[in-house]
């Protein structure tokens, strides 16, 4: 019950005073699972692009957090190839940061900041890492290659709320996994 009503709050705010950059609602099935947006930051590889996120609230939330991850395909250290984000705001401690006072909001604000400024010190994507601390540049350009290629929207008229990306984003999001799995595998350090 305490999740309930703490989630209808929670998400009655989200609908009221967003957080600049970001938009979340429930899905019609269920109060807990939910969808997000998160716009590019400016001055980032990301921006101009709109990245979709997925959120399961567990049973016991606001005491567990909130199951996070990106649907857009997203080329960032700290984000794997299935959109799992290593962010210690996500983890219980002693190896995390989650307490029952954060909030989706809060969260969300933070991914949105982790997406700004990677941490490369802990890493999901280690060759990802590499690049952003050894050859910045090339990291940038193959960041903003794949929001332009998988977070921009392209003139389709009406963005239907409720759909994630469309098949041609999620075969190229498969294809890149495939293609990283036949290379030798990076060390992945967050846990």
């Amino acid at each position: 019950m305490q999740k309930a009503s703490r989630l209808k709050r929670e998400l009655q705010m989200l609908s009221t005073e967003p957080p600049p950059g970001i938009t979340c609602w429930h899905t019609e099935e269920q109060i807990d699972d939910l969808r997000a947006q998160i716009v590019g930051g400016t001055d980032t590889p990301y921006e101009g692009g709109l990245f979709s996120l997925e959120i399961k609230v567990p049973e016991r939330y606001p005491f567990e957090p909130p199951k996070i991850r990106f649907l857009t395909p997203i080329y960032h250290p700290n984000i794997d190839n299935s959109g799992r984000i290593c962010h210690d705001a996500l983890k219980l401690p002693p190896k995390g940061a989650w307490k029952p006072s954060l909030n989706i909001s809060t969260v969300l604000t933070s991914i949105q900041l982790l997406m700004a400024e990677p941490n490369p010190d802990d890493p999901l994507m280690a060759d990802i890492s590499s690049e952003f601390k050894y050859n910045k540049q090339l990291f940038m350009d193959k960041a903003q290659k794949w929001t332009q290629e998988h977070a921009v929207q392209k003139n389709m008229g009406v963005v239907d709320g409720n759909k994630e990306n469309n098949p041609d984003q999620k075969a190229s999001f498969r294809k890149r996994e495939a293609q990283q799995e036949a290379e030798e595998p990076a060390k992945r350090t967050c846990l």
